[in-house]
């Protein structure tokens, strides 16, 4: 089944609420390709993480929020989006989408 973030342009990552990968679209899956990619779901998010990273999430899983940050490597700006996942009302997990960003982006004030 084709799903709307298959051929996302950015990297879409979806773990349960024990952190256990449960979904990666390829863009994901090329993005985490020297650690596994595909190869990844089934296996837990945390492992995944150094410290302080790794206790964030922990925190994330348990009382599910949204997190969004800014990041740069190698002169590519991301923003991440990390937020709780529901199926039906019930808390289901951790959905987090990466997006590169321009190196200048238009901000624009609507009132």
């Amino acid at each position: 089944m084709n799903i709307w973030s298959d051929e996302f342009e950015g990297a879409v990552t979806i773990c349960n609420t024990e952190g256990i990968i449960t979904y990666m679209n390829d863009k994901s899956q090329k993005l985490f390709s020297n650690y596994g990619g595909g190869k990844l779901i089934g296996t837990n998010l945390l492992d995944c993480h150094p410290e302080p990273a790794r206790s964030k999430l922990v925190e994330f899983l348990k009382n599910p929020i949204t997190n969004v940050y800014t990041i740069e490597k190698k002169g590519v700006k991301k923003i991440i989006h990390q937020s709780p996942l529901y199926e039906n009302g019930i808390y289901s997990g951790l959905i987090e989408i990466s997006i590169i960003l321009p190196q200048t982006l238009p901000h624009f004030i609507r009132d």
